[in-house]
């Protein structure tokens, strides 16, 4: 059973990497960096969360983004952070991954598309639909429709979806079109679908709305961001959504990382 054992403070160097247990992602550089600068101004405010095979040995399950900050600090200062603050949690390895890839898909910036894999690895490894959601605070029924179509997305649908450029809503109902279409029709019912999305899917979507700042900023929880006149006002401009700039775009990526997709 997945428990969390203690809060610790354990020595840097102890941490290591599971074949098993990965970032999946790739690494954000510029959140690195982000993240170095306010560790070292502000100290480790959330605690990385380390699985404890056996005592003593310690693997990375969350915070990969802060682990890398944190390496970044020690290269330029020697000494820094020498031990750090850590969530240590006990569960099977089935247990650890799913837990790895739940912290992964809750980020600020997480898409659908993130939790599939989660799902689809739980399932696999004998979860029921119950304790899947459950674990993932997300209906039965929520994962039971990734369950059912998930896996039959095709690849033009799902990098869609990924960039935000269909809701779930319209990738679920193509692939149950194509899966009930006549056998032997499913690429025509296919190609037909996707012609039609010229007119829907892909108009510009507003990049932020004050809606999904919020909510995503309430569960940044303790996260702390420094910001400047400059930076608020470019954040403004994007909720606005009205004449955004590069300039605003990227002042915002990099002072608020992970606010938007």
């Amino acid at each position: 059973m997945l428990t969390t054992k203690r809060f610790d403070y354990v020595p840097y160097d102890a941490l290591r990497q599971h074949p098993s247990i990965l970032n999946h992602r790739p690494l954000n550089l510029s959140k690195v960096d982000h993240y170095a600068e306010d560790i070292l101004v502000n100290g480790l405010l959330e605690p990385l969360v380390v699985w404890e095979r056996n005592p003593g040995e310690f693997y990375l399950v969350g915070g990969f983004h802060r682990y890398n900050a944190i390496a970044k600090i020690r290269a330029a200062h020697p000494g820094y952070f020498d031990r750090i603050d850590v969530r240590v949690v006990h569960g099977d390895l089935d247990e650890i991954q799913a837990l790895n890839l739940k912290l992964n898909a809750d980020r600020l910036d997480a898409r659908i598309t993130d939790y599939f894999d989660a799902i689809v690895f739980m399932s696999n490894a004998g979860w029921n639909t119950a304790r899947i959601a459950s674990f993932l605070d997300k209906s039965p029924a929520w994962v039971d429709d990734i369950l059912r179509y998930a896996p039959k997305l095709d690849g033009r649908v799902r990098r869609l979806l990924e960039e935000g450029k269909i809701p779930w809503a319209r990738a679920k109902a193509i692939t149950k079109k194509v899966l009930a279409s006549e056998p032997g029709r499913e690429r025509e019912t296919l190609e037909a679908e996707l012609a039609a999305l010229n007119g829907f899917a892909l108009k510009p979507k507003k990049l932020l709305t004050f809606r999904r700042a919020t909510s995503r900023l309430e569960k940044a929880g303790k996260q702390t961001y420094s910001l400047s006149g400059a930076d608020l006002a470019a954040l403004l401009k994007l909720v606005r959504g009205k004449e955004v700039d590069d300039a605003s775009l990227a002042r915002v990526r990099k002072a608020l990382p992970g606010l938007f997709q």
